[in-house]
């Protein structure tokens, strides 16, 4: 059982701080940073899934967080989805594309099984008054 108090120690937001280390450095490459377009894409989606959490921690109610724990799960599957077209563009390397994609598969996962451990409470408790203890 994990416990956080704020949303630094959440695991998903931890992982999400990787996701967008690890995509401003795949998106820095030459063929990848030229693509002006691809390259602002997913780094702004890589953003979203690590700034809806904090946002959703910080928010008022339980119900709140829900709903941005979802808006980051759906970018983390926009992401994926753009690391596919970066390898299909030859813009990262199949082995980089595995490790991404298994690592926007976890934060997920994990996000997903937050979401349904909160959905218990379902309610309009404000987040700073639960001390969130979830299975991760």
């Amino acid at each position: 059982m994990a416990t956080a108090k704020s949303f630094e120690e959440l695991e998903i937001w931890q992982l999400s701080r990787e996701l967008v280390k690890e995509t401003y450095t795949v998106t820095n490459k030459s063929r990848f940073s030229k693509d002006f377009s691809m390259k602002d894409q997913i780094r702004r989606s890589s953003l979203s899934v690590m700034n809806n959490i904090s946002e959703g921690f910080e928010s008022r109610t339980v119900n709140m967080f829900i709903e941005y724990l979802g808006r980051s799960k759906a970018s983390c599957g926009e992401t994926r989805s753009i690391f596919y077209a970066a390898l299909d563009q030859n813009y990262i390397e199949k082995k980089e594309f595995e490790t991404l994609v298994d690592l926007c598969k976890t934060i997920s996962s994990k996000t997903l099984r937050l979401m349904q451990y909160l959905e218990q409470y379902h309610s309009n408790d404000r987040v700073k008054d639960l001390e969130i203890e979830y299975e991760i």
